[in-house]
C-alpha cells in the first residue's frame, strides 16, 4: 500500500541474474503481492466478514484501489489525492463496482478522522513559527475575509436563483466557504519539501490560515444550523465559534508544553516515545472533541500541539517527522480514498426522493443554478484572498498562488454537506426544508467533484511556477518525502551525475532567461560566466541545478 514508498529503488536495480523480473514490472508485482497478502491475513482472521459485500472488504478494495489510482497518476507526474479521488468516487458512483455502498459510515468516518490526525500533526511539525510571526496578520486576513465574503455571495445568489431562505444561504455559504485541510496541507508541505515558497514562509501561512478558516466555517455552519432548527441555545450557538478557535488553541499549546518534558531529553528512544505520544494526543483531541461535540476543537488544537511540541525538538525532529511521513502513506489513501466514497451522485438524479416528477424538474434544474453559485463564491474568493494578502512582502506572483491554493473543496463539504438534510430528514415535517438540504448537498458534492480536482493540480503545477525556491540543504529528507512530486526526483547515479555536470555548460544560455532561475540563481551564474566561481560555490551551483527537477526537464 505504501505506493509512495521506496520510489527511490527504481534506478539502483541492476538485475544480476538475468530471469528475476526488474524495474517497474519488479514493483508491480511487489505491490500485488503485498496487497495478495494483506486480503489473505485479513480473510484469515475475520473469515465471512471479509467476503465480498462486507464492510471490510469493501473498505479495503476502497483502500488498495486508491492506493493504485495515486501511484497511476504520481508515475504521470500529477498529485496523487488525485487518482485516489476519482478511485474513491468510481468505486461508489460506477455501477456494477460501486461496492463502496457497502461501507458502514462509522468505519469511514473514523478511518477519515485518523488520517487527518496524521496530517495535521505532519503540519504542525512543518509549521514555520518566525514565518507565522512574520505574517500574523495576513494568517487572519486569508482566514476569515475569503470565508466571510464568499459566505455572503452564495447566500445572496442562493437566495436570488435557488430561493432559498437567507438562513439557509447562510448555511450553504459556510459549508462551500470552509477550505479542505486534507487537500491543502499534503501538497503544499510537498512544495515546502522541494524549498519553493519557504523563504517567505508561505507553506505556513497557507496550512496555518487554512486550519483556523476550517474551524470557523464549521462553527459558522452550526450556529445557524442551530437557528433555522432552533436546536440548542442560540447564545451559545453564536460564541461557539471564537470559544472552539480559543479551546483549540490553548489545549494545543497546554500538550504541546507538556510533550517539552515527557519523555525527557535523556531517555533511551526518545523520538519513538514522542512518536507514540503525539500521534496519540492528536488523535485523542480529533475523536474526543467529537465525543464532547466540540469538533473544531480538535483539530486546530492538534495542528498547535505538533507546532508547539515541536519548537522545542529542533534538534529531534527529523526521526518523528520520517515517522509520521511513512504513518502518512498508509493514511493517504485511506483518507482520500474514502473521502471520493462520500461523494454519492444518486441524488443528484432524485433517487432519494422517490423520484416524483416535480422534484426531478427541479433537481435538474438546480445543476446549472448550483453551478452559478459554486462559481459566483470561488470568483469573490479568489480576488479577496488576493487582496487580503496584500499589506505585506509578497510578490503578485505568490499572492496569485495564495489565491489558488484557497480553492479546494474537499474534506468538510463531505463531512457536514448532508448534516442540513440530515436535520431536516429527523425532523420530517417540512418538504421545503428536504429540499433545501437537497440543494445544499448537491451544490457541496458539485463543489467537491470540481474544486479538488482542479485545486490540487493547478497547487501543484503552479507552486513551482509562482513560488521562488530556496536552497534547502536535505537532500536526504527531499528525497524520503512521502508526496507524488518528490517521487518523480529518483536518485540519480554518480555517472548520471557527472553527465549533468558536463551538461550544465552547454545548457547555460537557454537557462539564462528560465523563469525557475530567480536572482540567487543567476547570481552565482554570472560568477560562473566570469570564471570566478570557487569550487565549493560550483558543487552547490551543480546541486542546485539537480535540486530543480522542473528547470531539467523543460530545457
Amino acid at each position: 500500500m505504501a505506493e509512495a514508498a521506496n520510489e527511490n529503488d527504481s534506478k539502483c536495480t541492476r538485475p544480476n541474474f538475468s530471469s528475476p523480473p526488474s524495474g517497474e514490472f519488479a514493483r508491480l508485482l511487489t505491490r500485488i503481492l503485498q496487497v495478495g497478502v494483506a486480503y489473505g491475513l485479513l480473510w484469515s482472521i475475520l473469515g465471512k466478514e471479509a467476503l465480498p459485500g462486507s464492510n471490510i472488504f469493501s473498505l479495503f478494495v476502497v483502500v488498495a484501489a486508491s492506493a493504485l489510482g495515486g501511484f497511476i497518476i504520481a508515475r504521470l507526474k500529477g498529485p496523487a489525492l488525485l487518482g485516489m479521488l476519482v478511485v474513491g468516487f468510481m468505486l461508489r458512483n460506477v455501477p456494477t463496482i460501486n461496492i463502496a455502498k457497502n461501507i458502514d459510515p462509522n468505519w469511514s468516518g473514523n478511518l477519515r478522522a485518523m488520517a487527518l490526525a496524521v496530517i495535521l500533526t505532519r503540519a504542525g511539525l512543518g509549521l514555520d513559527w518566525k514565518a507565522l510571526l512574520h505574517q500574523k496578520f495576513t494568517v487572519l486576513r486569508v482566514a476569515f475575509l475569503p470565508c466571510i465574503m464568499e459566505t455572503i455571495v452564495d447566500a445572496i445568489v442562493a437566495r436570488y436563483v435557488l430561493d432559498l431562505p437567507w438562513l439557509w444561504g447562510i448555511m450553504l455559504g459556510f459549508v462551500m466557504a470552509a477550505v479542505s485541510p486534507a487537500v491543502v496541507i499534503p501538497t503544499l508541505l510537498s512544495l515546502q519539501e522541494h524549498g519553493y515558497g519557504v523563504g517567505k514562509g508561505i507553506p505556513t501561512l497557507v496550512i496555518a490560515a487554512a486550519s483556523i478558516d476550517d474551524v470557523f466555517a464549521i462553527s459558522g455552519f452550526g450556529v445557524f444550523l442551530g437557528i433555522a432548527f432552533s436546536t440548542g441555545d442560540i447564545l451559545f450557538n453564536i460564541f461557539r465559534g471564537p470559544v472552539e478557535i480559543l479551546v483549540g488553541i490553548a489545549c494545543g499549546v497546554v500538550t504541546g508544553i507538556i510533550c517539552w518534558f515527557f519523555p525527557n531529553n535523556d531517555e533511551i528512544g526518545v523520538s519513538r516515545n514522542r512518536f507514540v505520544l503525539l500521534l496519540g494526543i492528536n488523535n485523542l483531541f480529533i475523536f474526543g472533541s467529537r465525543a464532547v461535540e466540540f469538533s473544531g476543537a480538535g483539530a486546530l488544537a492538534a495542528l498547535v500541539c505538533a507546532f508547539v511540541a515541536a519548537m522545542q525538538w529542533r534538534t529531534t525532529k527529523e526521526p518523528i517527522e520520517n515517522g509520521i511521513v511513512i504513518s502518512w502513506q498508509l493514511f493517504q489513501p485511506i483518507l482520500f480514498g474514502l473521502i471520493g466514497a462520500e461523494v454519492d451522485i444518486s441524488f443528484l438524479s432524485g433517487n432519494l426522493i422517490g423520484g416524483n416528477l416535480e422534484y426531478l424538474i427541479l433537481l435538474n434544474f438546480n445543476l446549472p443554478t448550483g453551478f452559478a453559485v459554486l462559481c459566483a463564491g470561488l470568483a469573490i474568493r479568489i480576488v479577496i484572498t488576493y487582496i487580503g494578502t496584500s499589506h505585506n512582502d509578497l510578490t503578485w506572483k505568490e499572492k496569485l498562488f495564495v489565491a489558488i491554493a484557497w480553492l479546494p473543496k474537499a474534506t468538510v463539504q463531505a463531512a457536514i454537506g448532508s448534516i442540513a438534510l440530515d436535520t431536516a430528514r429527523l425532523r420530517g415535517s417540512d418538504p421545503n426544508d428536504i429540499y433545501r438540504g437537497n440543494v445544499i448537498l448537491t451544490i457541496a458534492v458539485l463543489g467537491i467533484l470540481i474544486t479538488a480536482p482542479l485545486g490540487a493540480a493547478l497547487i501543484v503545477i503552479t507552486g513551482p511556477r509562482l513560488l521562488e525556491k530556496s536552497d534547502i540543504e536535505s537532500d536526504s529528507s527531499s528525497s524520503e518525502s512521502s508526496d507524488s512530486s518528490s517521487s518523480s526526483s529518483e536518485s540519480e547515479s554518480d555517472g548520471e551525475q557527472g553527465r549533468k555536470h558536463h551538461n550544465h555548460h552547454h545548457h547555460h544560455h537557454h537557462h539564462h532567461h528560465h523563469r525557475h532561475h530567480h536572482q540567487h540563481h543567476s547570481r552565482h551564474h554570472h560568477h560562473h560566466l566570469s570564471g570566478h566561481l570557487s569550487h565549493n560555490d560550483h558543487r552547490r551551483h551543480v546541486r542546485h541545478h539537480e535540486s530543480h527537477p522542473a528547470a531539467e526537464t523543460t530545457v
